[in-house]
Protein backbone atom coordinates (compact mmCIF):
# COMPACT_ATOMS: atom_id res chain seq x y z
CA UNK A 1 0.00 0.00 0.00
CA UNK A 2 1.52 3.55 -1.10
CA UNK A 3 2.28 5.80 2.30
CA UNK A 4 -0.32 8.85 2.19
CA UNK A 5 0.18 12.27 3.09
CA UNK A 6 -1.13 12.42 6.44
CA UNK A 7 -3.29 16.45 5.48
CA UNK A 8 -6.62 17.33 6.03
CA UNK A 9 -6.37 17.40 1.83
CA UNK A 10 -5.11 13.96 1.54
CA UNK A 11 -8.21 12.78 4.16
CA UNK A 12 -10.67 14.78 1.95
CA UNK A 13 -8.88 12.65 -1.10
CA UNK A 14 -9.55 9.35 1.08
CA UNK A 15 -13.10 10.04 2.07
CA UNK A 16 -14.29 11.08 -1.52
CA UNK A 17 -12.73 7.95 -2.65
CA UNK A 18 -14.31 5.77 -0.28
CA UNK A 19 -17.76 7.45 -0.96
CA UNK A 20 -17.10 6.68 -4.38
CA UNK A 21 -16.36 2.82 -3.68
CA UNK A 22 -19.04 2.15 -1.59
CA UNK A 23 -21.47 3.68 -4.38
CA UNK A 24 -20.13 1.90 -7.40
CA UNK A 25 -20.07 -1.60 -5.39
CA UNK A 26 -23.60 -2.09 -5.63
CA UNK A 27 -23.96 -1.53 -9.01
CA UNK A 28 -21.24 -4.20 -9.37
CA UNK A 29 -22.51 -6.69 -7.64
CA UNK A 30 -26.35 -6.16 -9.10
CA UNK A 31 -24.27 -6.76 -12.50
CA UNK A 32 -22.61 -9.32 -11.18
CA UNK A 33 -26.03 -11.05 -10.01
CA UNK A 34 -27.24 -10.34 -13.67
CA UNK A 35 -24.56 -12.26 -15.41
CA UNK A 36 -24.87 -15.02 -13.34
CA UNK A 37 -28.78 -15.36 -13.88
CA UNK A 38 -28.04 -14.80 -17.37
CA UNK A 39 -25.34 -17.95 -17.73
CA UNK A 40 -27.67 -20.06 -15.29
CA UNK A 41 -30.65 -19.15 -18.47
CA UNK A 42 -28.02 -19.96 -21.04
CA UNK A 43 -27.72 -23.32 -19.72
CA UNK A 44 -30.83 -24.36 -19.40
CA UNK A 45 -31.65 -23.12 -23.64
CA UNK A 46 -28.68 -25.75 -24.06
CA UNK A 47 -30.54 -28.49 -22.17
CA UNK A 48 -33.74 -27.95 -24.00
CA UNK A 49 -31.60 -27.42 -27.35
CA UNK A 50 -30.15 -30.70 -26.71
CA UNK A 51 -33.42 -32.19 -25.55
CA UNK A 52 -35.13 -31.15 -28.56
CA UNK A 53 -32.41 -32.37 -31.00
CA UNK A 54 -32.22 -36.03 -29.52
CA UNK A 55 -35.93 -35.91 -29.70
CA UNK A 56 -35.55 -34.98 -33.53
CA UNK A 57 -32.92 -38.07 -33.75
CA UNK A 58 -35.64 -40.58 -32.69
CA UNK A 59 -37.95 -39.52 -34.83
CA UNK A 60 -36.01 -39.82 -37.97
CA UNK A 61 -34.40 -42.70 -36.88
CA UNK A 62 -36.92 -44.82 -38.33
CA UNK A 63 -35.79 -44.29 -42.44
CA UNK A 64 -31.90 -42.81 -41.67
CA UNK A 65 -30.90 -46.23 -42.84
CA UNK A 66 -32.46 -45.16 -46.30
CA UNK A 67 -29.16 -43.01 -46.71
CA UNK A 68 -26.69 -45.46 -46.32
CA UNK A 69 -23.86 -44.45 -48.69
CA UNK A 70 -25.13 -41.44 -49.79
CA UNK A 71 -24.19 -38.99 -47.54
CA UNK A 72 -22.13 -37.12 -50.38
CA UNK A 73 -25.27 -36.57 -52.58
CA UNK A 74 -27.11 -35.39 -49.42
CA UNK A 75 -24.50 -32.77 -47.95
CA UNK A 76 -25.39 -31.34 -51.52
CA UNK A 77 -28.94 -30.95 -51.10
CA UNK A 78 -29.05 -27.89 -48.28
CA UNK A 79 -26.56 -25.48 -48.65
CA UNK A 80 -25.93 -23.14 -45.55
CA UNK A 81 -26.10 -19.49 -46.58
CA UNK A 82 -26.49 -16.98 -43.77
CA UNK A 83 -26.99 -17.48 -40.09
CA UNK A 84 -29.55 -14.74 -38.75
CA UNK A 85 -28.99 -13.05 -35.66
CA UNK A 86 -30.38 -10.29 -33.76
CA UNK A 87 -28.53 -8.48 -31.08
CA UNK A 88 -29.46 -8.46 -27.00
CA UNK A 89 -28.08 -6.27 -24.52
CA UNK A 90 -27.53 -7.98 -21.53
CA UNK A 91 -26.08 -6.25 -18.50
CA UNK A 92 -24.12 -3.93 -20.78
CA UNK A 93 -23.10 -7.06 -22.83
CA UNK A 94 -24.44 -7.23 -26.22
CA UNK A 95 -25.00 -10.84 -27.24
CA UNK A 96 -26.52 -12.30 -30.58
CA UNK A 97 -29.92 -13.78 -30.64
CA UNK A 98 -30.53 -16.77 -32.74
CA UNK A 99 -32.99 -15.80 -35.50
CA UNK A 100 -33.21 -18.29 -38.21
CA UNK A 101 -31.21 -19.64 -40.77
CA UNK A 102 -30.92 -18.63 -44.81
CA UNK A 103 -30.82 -22.08 -46.50
CA UNK A 104 -30.30 -22.97 -50.47
CA UNK A 105 -32.15 -26.38 -51.26
CA UNK A 106 -30.87 -27.76 -54.37
CA UNK A 107 -33.46 -28.02 -57.31
CA UNK A 108 -34.37 -31.66 -57.21
CA UNK A 109 -35.83 -33.79 -60.14
CA UNK A 110 -38.99 -35.51 -58.16
CA UNK A 111 -39.19 -38.24 -61.10
CA UNK A 112 -35.17 -39.12 -60.63
CA UNK A 113 -35.51 -38.85 -56.46
CA UNK A 114 -36.52 -41.44 -54.12
CA UNK A 115 -39.67 -39.67 -52.37
CA UNK A 116 -37.61 -39.42 -49.15
CA UNK A 117 -34.92 -37.03 -50.34
CA UNK A 118 -37.99 -34.26 -49.28
CA UNK A 119 -37.32 -35.93 -45.70
CA UNK A 120 -33.89 -35.85 -46.07
CA UNK A 121 -33.95 -32.02 -46.55
CA UNK A 122 -36.52 -31.44 -43.95
CA UNK A 123 -33.34 -32.90 -41.71
CA UNK A 124 -30.38 -31.62 -42.74
CA UNK A 125 -31.93 -27.90 -42.37
CA UNK A 126 -33.37 -29.20 -38.80
CA UNK A 127 -29.93 -30.33 -38.14
CA UNK A 128 -28.50 -26.74 -39.13
CA UNK A 129 -30.61 -25.37 -37.32
CA UNK A 130 -29.73 -27.43 -33.88
CA UNK A 131 -25.76 -26.59 -35.06
CA UNK A 132 -26.18 -22.74 -35.73
CA UNK A 133 -28.62 -22.40 -32.27
CA UNK A 134 -25.91 -24.03 -30.45
CA UNK A 135 -23.28 -21.76 -31.64
CA UNK A 136 -24.78 -18.68 -31.07
CA UNK A 137 -25.40 -19.97 -27.35
CA UNK A 138 -21.95 -21.07 -26.83
CA UNK A 139 -21.04 -17.37 -27.99
CA UNK A 140 -23.67 -16.09 -25.66
CA UNK A 141 -21.94 -18.00 -22.62
CA UNK A 142 -18.64 -17.14 -23.89
CA UNK A 143 -19.16 -13.27 -23.88
CA UNK A 144 -21.21 -13.22 -20.71
CA UNK A 145 -18.57 -15.61 -19.01
CA UNK A 146 -15.60 -13.13 -20.09
CA UNK A 147 -17.65 -10.09 -18.37
CA UNK A 148 -18.72 -11.92 -15.43
CA UNK A 149 -14.81 -12.56 -14.66
CA UNK A 150 -14.43 -8.53 -15.24
CA UNK A 151 -16.79 -7.93 -13.24
CA UNK A 152 -15.96 -10.38 -10.63
CA UNK A 153 -12.65 -9.09 -10.30
CA UNK A 154 -13.81 -5.56 -9.88
CA UNK A 155 -16.02 -6.32 -6.71
CA UNK A 156 -13.18 -8.42 -5.30
CA UNK A 157 -11.20 -5.10 -5.81
CA UNK A 158 -13.59 -3.02 -4.19
CA UNK A 159 -14.68 -5.25 -1.44
CA UNK A 160 -10.83 -6.47 -0.20
CA UNK A 161 -8.68 -3.63 -1.46
CA UNK A 162 -10.08 -0.12 -2.36
CA UNK A 163 -12.62 0.44 0.37
CA UNK A 164 -10.55 -1.46 3.62
CA UNK A 165 -7.95 0.75 2.04
CA UNK A 166 -9.57 3.99 1.83
CA UNK A 167 -10.97 3.19 5.55
CA UNK A 168 -7.38 2.49 6.78
CA UNK A 169 -5.61 4.91 5.27
CA UNK A 170 -8.51 7.69 7.05
CA UNK A 171 -8.40 5.95 10.56
CA UNK A 172 -4.43 6.85 9.87
CA UNK A 173 -5.08 10.11 8.80
CA UNK A 174 -7.16 10.70 11.77
CA UNK A 175 -4.85 9.54 14.27
CA UNK A 176 -1.99 11.65 12.85
CA UNK A 177 -4.34 14.98 12.54
CA UNK A 178 -5.58 14.16 16.43
CA UNK A 179 -1.79 13.83 17.54
CA UNK A 180 -0.87 16.87 15.51
CA UNK A 181 -3.87 18.61 16.96
CA UNK A 182 -2.85 17.51 20.99
CA UNK A 183 0.56 18.50 20.73
CA UNK A 184 -0.18 21.86 18.90
CA UNK A 185 -2.44 22.54 22.19
CA UNK A 186 0.37 21.32 24.35
CA UNK A 187 2.93 23.64 22.12
CA UNK A 188 0.64 26.65 22.34
CA UNK A 189 0.22 25.71 26.73
CA UNK A 190 4.06 25.56 27.28
CA UNK A 191 4.86 28.76 24.95
CA UNK A 192 2.20 30.69 26.87
CA UNK A 193 3.78 29.43 30.50
CA UNK A 194 6.66 30.47 29.37
CA UNK A 195 5.65 34.01 28.65
CA UNK A 196 4.03 34.30 31.81
CA UNK A 197 7.64 36.12 33.72
CA UNK A 198 8.28 37.11 37.51
CA UNK A 199 7.39 41.07 36.45
CA UNK A 200 4.18 39.86 35.43
CA UNK A 201 3.31 38.39 39.29
CA UNK A 202 4.63 41.52 41.06
CA UNK A 203 2.89 43.39 38.50
CA UNK A 204 -0.27 41.55 39.39
CA UNK A 205 0.41 41.65 42.89
CA UNK A 206 0.50 45.46 42.46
Amino acid sequence: MAKVKLTKTELKTQSDALKRFERFLPMLQLKKQQLQAEIAEIATKAEQLAKRQADSQRVLSAWVELFAGESDQLNELVTLEQVLTDTSNIAGVAIPIYTGLKTKVAEIDLFATPPWVDDAVKMLITTLEFKAEQAVLERQHQLITEELTTTSQRVNLFEKVKIPECKENIRVIKIALGDEQTASVTRGKIAKGRCHTPDDDEESAA
